[in-house]
């Protein structure tokens, strides 16, 4: 048995000369390695690429942009069951090994001196990290070493759970989700810890290959991996036999989920996503930036839909176009109905429908996903065909004259006069529309509507579209009267007259929109009804060149409207926001407030912006107007109009829905309200601005192309009902609180017809508010205009010249 001594004797050697041989070579390569290791310190600082995201002054979800999708999570925040679940299927050795499993890489070293292939596997977590945060994915021997030296520096520095938390949120886990978290999110919608147990092991299944195993590309593969991840759990007592059986039975419930958008508004999605990367560049959309807007959520859902309601309306009122398609055979099945149904848009409230019954007054409908619905008379009633361009078919008397089994038609939910639900007959509109609302204290948007439907025109409508205000812009120039010493009292003549005006280029003959004259006016009650001859002659007795000057007190630079005398009926260029700026100054005591929509942008956890808007600050007392207008070097809003100019424009708003073009406003029941129509030549554009005290809301109505609406559709038919509708929500529960009158007014009984203090006996005098020492005397009896009184602003000796 001397030779078997001897085998062993040198087998013996030969093992502790390759021990040591082997020991040196694995110090000498670690020597060799070890000045390229990175620091592993930085791992703790590490930035993983995470998205853009936009939320609403509530924390909603408005809008994720980046190609990869990932939500870092702490350890702390990971299921017991899907760190189990990972483990068991990528490294069950994980909690107890140096970073290294020494028999995995013996497992792959005897796999490549047997077949001379690299094996799969033998690579830790740790290891893996190592490979996903430092080195490329190139498999090359000199790349394993640096992964194995690197796995044993990463032990060291850091503990097993900072290990797997960075493992868990660097991952790629298949259709741009990156980490678990996003893998939860795309694959099932939920948050980590609404994971069931077969919907864990599926994310656990996919580090290995993403795409392989995907449960969206490759269901088959994935069940089998799914239930070998399973089956990896219940060999090491994490779950129980009734468990895995129950799993291992479970269907695969993986769909694609697009991220959880919860307020919709993608124009302001837009305009937040421009300005971040105008102030970040390409870094926005992997810096881990959160955007959180002003926007409320419940404010922007009700312009959502008083916008779309109001847009519908107008195209319901010009004809019915006819359907979006038609088959000439309405199928049977469900499934290929929803075909039919899933090749049409669906935008907002409205959603397309199969007719598949016709009866004499109503109509049987399929909405996608199995949904029968009745279309009734009152929903389809108003469908008179579309003949022209200003024509129109004769009133449908059933319903086959409106629709036949086979069309795909637009349907929306509305309710009747007694609040009762029913499906209505639509179509999707041509007309455009805008909605912008703020915060009138510090001019904070609330919502912002830019359009009908982004996907179809991202055309913003309320920052880029220049439009005519019409009659909406009124207000600025009456509040300018006022400070040159008009009082709502002041008689304007409301008569015809022609300006040779060269601003104008030559004769100029302006008309009210019903085309009639109505003599002596009150400036409340012109103001009121919209009397365009009063305005004019307002502003050619302030002066253009004052009233210019006046509107920067509204926000509006002079170089950019008309100098001439059509600013008194709206004819400059400017976009609804601009106006919404405007009426802010008389919705929170006379401040020019600078609207905004950025509150506060956090990157990484870390606050680098916060707003710090100048707000109003109605108690502070009033000082001259500041130069410059922006605030600068002042604790609050800019006060440019006097609190007694401001309450009188109030006042007198609050009577054109009262009396005037907005009376139908009065539906809402508020005494708080007040606002102002627009409407501009030829029924081009259709405006309602409005406010109370805490919230201004404008909407703009028009078509793009600046065609005509068409006759009748004013600002108080066309917009005023949007408005309406928002300020219905989101005035709700809110108290009705006009204004306080300020110091230095007085009260005073005056005669409506000559606008002078009335004597007792008056029968139908009225009260009207001045400022003190500004109130009209008693009518002489010379006539009406007295000097020094409501007629004569300028105290001229002579009467008010009414040209």
């Amino acid at each position: 048995m001397s030779w078997l001594k001897k085998l062993l004797k040198y087998g013996l050697v030969l093992s502790l000369v390759g021990a040591i041989t082997g020991a040196i070579a694995v110090f000498a390569a670690y020597r060799y390695i070890e000045p390229d290791l990175p620091d592993i310190e930085a791992l703790r600082e590490v930035r993983l690429q995470v998205p853009l995201r936009v939320y609403s002054a509530d924390g909603q979800l408005i809008a994720e942009f980046g190609e990869k999708r990932r939500t870092p999570v702490r350890y702390e925040q990971l299921p017991t069951r899907l760190v189990q679940a990972i483990t068991a299927a990528e490294d069950a050795a994980f909690f107890s090994h140096p970073g290294v499993d020494p028999r995995g890489l013996l497992r792959a070293g005897i796999k490549l001196i047997l077949t001379g292939k690299r094996a799969q596997g033998g690579s830790t977590i740790t290891m893996q990290v190592a490979r996903n945060f430092y080195l490329s994915r190139k498999k090359t021997y000199l790349r394993k070493l640096y992964e194995i030296f690197l796995a044993l520096r990463i032990e060291q520095e850091l503990s097993k759970e900072e290990i797997l938390e960075l493992y868990l949120n660097k991952i790629y886990l298949g259709h741009r989700a990156y980490g678990v978290a996003a893998a939860a999110q795309v694959y099932y919608g939920k948050h980590l810890d609404e994971l069931t147990l077969p919907e864990i092991a599926m994310i656990a299944g996919l580090p290995k290959a993403p795409s392989a195993y995907n449960p969206l590309s490759n269901p088959p593969r994935a069940l089998t991996r799914r239930n070998y991840v399973l089956g990896r759990m219940r060999e090491l007592g994490y779950i129980t036999e009734q468990e895995y059986t129950e799993a291992v039975n479970a269907p695969i419930t993986a769909r694609r989920y697009a991220p959880d958008i919860q307020v919709e508004t993608p124009y302001v999605a837009e305009l937040v996503r421009a300005r971040m990367v105008e102030r970040f560049g390409d870094a926005a959309y992997t810096s881990g930036i959160e955007v959180h807007t002003t926007l409320s959520a419940k404010a922007q859902a009700a312009a959502n839909r008083a916008l779309r309601r109001a847009l519908h309306a107008y195209t319901e009122r010009h004809g019915y176009r006819g359907p979006l398609a038609h088959v000439d055979a309405v199928p049977d099945e469900p499934e290929a109905r929803d075909v039919l149904l899933a090749e049409q848009p669906h935008v907002g409230e409205a959603r397309p429908a199969l007719v598949v019954a016709v009866e004499k007054r109503h109509a049987a409908l399929y909405l996608e996903g199995g949904e029968e619905i009745e279309l009734p008379w009152q929903g389809m009633d108003w469908a008179r065909r579309k003949l022209g361009k200003q024509r129109l078919g004769k009133p449908p008397r059933k319903a086959a004259e409106v629709v036949t089994a086979g069309d795909i038609v637009l349907v929306r939910p509305a309710r009747d006069r007694k609040g009762k639900p029913y499906w209505r007959l639509t179509q999707f509109p041509k007309v455009s529309g805008a909605l912008i609302s703020l915060r009138a204290r510090d001019g904070a948007m609330l919502a912002l509507v830019g359009g009908y439907d982004y996907y179809r025109s991202k055309f913003n409508r309320v920052t880029q579209a220049k439009r005519q205000p019409g009659s909406g812009f009124k207000p600025f120039i009456y509040s300018a009267a006022l400070e040159k010493g008009f009082t709502p009292a002041t008689l304007i003549n409301d008569a015809p007259v022609v300006f040779d005006d060269p601003a104008l280029e030559g004769a100029w003959r302006p008309e009210n929109y019903s085309g009639k004259f109505f003599g002596p006016t009150r400036l409340r009650w012109a103001l009121t009804k919209s009397r365009n001859l009063v305005s004019i002659r307002i502003l050619r007795s302030i002066g253009v060149d004052y009233a210019l000057r006046y509107s920067r007190r509204f926000g509006f630079d002079p170089d950019r409207l008309p100098h001439n005398l059509s600013l008194a009926l709206g004819s400059a260029s400017v976009t609804p926001l601009q106006m919404a700026r405007g009426y802010a100054v008389l919705a929170n005591g006379g401040f020019l407030v600078q609207p905004y929509l950025v509150a506060r942008i956090v990157r990484n956890g870390e606050t680098v912006f916060e707003a710090q808007p100048l707000e109003a600050c109605p108690d502070c007392p009033y000082k001259e107007l500041p130069e410059p207008l922006d605030g600068e070097g002042l604790d609050h809003a800019p006060r440019t109009i006097t609190p007694q100019n401001r309450y009188l424009m109030y006042s007198m708003m609050q009577d054109v829905i009262r009396q005037g073009t907005a009376v139908r406003a009065r539906v809402l029941g508020r005494e708080d309200i007040a606002g102002k129509t627009g409407t501009t030549n030829d029924q081009r554009d259709a405006w309602f601005n409005g406010y109370n005290q805490s919230i201004v809301a404008n909407v703009w109505v028009g078509f793009d192309d600046n065609r005509k609406l068409g006759r009748g559709e004013v600002g108080g038919r066309a917009a005023l009902p949007a408005w309406i509708d928002y300020m219905r929500e989101v005035l709700a529960n809110t108290p009705d609180r006009s204004p306080e009158m300020p110091e230095d007014m007085v009260v005073v009984r005056i005669d409506p017809k000559t606008g002078q203090r009335a004597p007792a006996d008056t029968p139908d005098a009225i009260f009207e508010t001045f400022r003190k020492g500004n109130e009209p005397e008693e009518a002489s009896a010379d006539g009406p205009l007295v000097p020094g009184g409501a007629g004569d602003p300028a105290g001229n000796t002579q009467p008010l010249d009414l040209f």
